[in-house]
């Protein structure tokens, strides 16, 4: 059976109600999430074997966290529990002109002050075939950036297809070194690369020589980009784009593509009204795409299809942006079904 393993920090998230702004009465939503978490547990939902590891405090609150991973199905075992802070992030959601906003407490979190050497990654990523990583743990502190290149280079040397979503936050990058400097070389121990349209320039320092500007959509330009991706880091086999052209919060059109080398694919597109709620939209792309690469790519079966598979993490993140939370609770079917051209939103009976 096919197993990944997703490594990052999950936090608390503490949302004003609705579309209110922070504090407009005096009630946040507690739930949980993180990119690495987020992952796992939709991974989980599709039916594949998701593992995750990180750090949690050793309390009430670690013990809750936990209990909502288990509630998807996620592996916990490998999850160390210490003494110290859960992170926590403020969200309060925008709508129509006005955009969304994300406040970070999550210094001094207990992930941020794990070590190389702390996690038996050969135990854990025995019997697995995938590690999944994202560019957030290595911006938390050297310690995690050192612990983050460890469990890659671990998970190359055991044979996993090791995937890693960029995602640059521009927040989090405060303990004296650049995205690039830590980044580039972690991505060197990269096969499948996921960005969006400025993480290859701010955590990559990569750049097309056409203009590839937010809220628009210039492909020839994400082809060059991809493609110059995977010239820089030869290990790579797949580089995939999101590509989000923003009207406003509540507006938006959803695409992607994906590049193995030999070919450029592109998506379909999706026209997104009356976002629900984003975050986390790239995190179900992410799984989206694992899924696709696992179920129509796998290299010991006859057909392998690279397009599937990216329409496939193109249409599950189009359905997470029509549910409230980090997490895509969505399935297999419905993800299909959209691919399949039903979009009605028709009441089914």
């Amino acid at each position: 059976m096919k197993q990944a393993v997703t490594f990052g920090e999950i936090m608390l998230r503490l949302k004003s109600p609705n579309y209110e702004r922070f504090f407009q009465t005096p009630v946040l939503e507690a739930t949980f999430g993180g990119g690495e978490a987020n992952v796992a547990a939709s991974l989980s939902t599709f039916g594949i074997p998701a593992k995750f590891v990180s750090v949690l405090p050793d309390n009430d609150i670690g013990d809750a966290c936990v209990g909502e991973l288990r509630r998807f199905g996620v592996d916990t075992s490998a999850i160390l529990h210490k003494k110290g802070r859960l992170g926590i992030y403020f969200l309060e959601a925008g709508s129509n002109q006005r955009a969304s906003n994300v406040i970070y407490d999550r210094e001094n979190s207990l992930i941020s002050e794990v070590k190389a050497g702390d996690i038996n990654w050969r135990e854990i990523l025995s019997g697995a075939n995938w590690f999944h990583i994202t560019g957030i743990t290595p911006s938390l502190s050297q310690s995690a950036a050192d612990a983050s290149l460890e469990a890659v280079k671990i998970a190359n040397e055991m044979g996993l297809t090791v995937s890693c979503d960029l995602n640059f936050r521009a927040k989090l990058w405060k303990y004296g070194k650049t995205a690039p400097e830590v980044m580039r070389e972690l991505f060197k121990y990269v096969h499948v690369g996921i960005a969006n349209e400025e993480d290859c320039q701010k955590s990559l320092n990569i750049k097309s020589s056409q203009s590839v500007t937010k809220g628009e959509l210039n492909t020839a330009a994400y082809k060059e980009l991809s493609g110059l991706v995977m010239q820089e880091f030869p290990n790579l086999k797949y580089m995939a784009i999101t590509l989000r052209e923003s009207k406003s919060a509540s507006i938006n059109n959803w695409a992607a593509c994906l590049n193995d080398g030999k070919n450029f694919y592109l998506s379909k597109k999706y026209e997104l009204t009356d976002i629900v709620d984003r975050v986390g939209g790239g995190d179900s792309f992410g799984a989206g795409l694992i899924y696709g690469l696992m179920a129509y790519c796998n290299d010991s079966e006859p057909t392998v299809d690279p397009e599937k598979a990216l329409e496939f993490a193109v249409a599950a993140s189009c359905l997470k942006h029509t549910i409230m939370g980090d997490i895509n609770r969505v399935k297999v079917s419905e993800i299909e079904k959209l691919m399949g051209g039903d979009g009605s939103g028709r009441v089914t009976r």
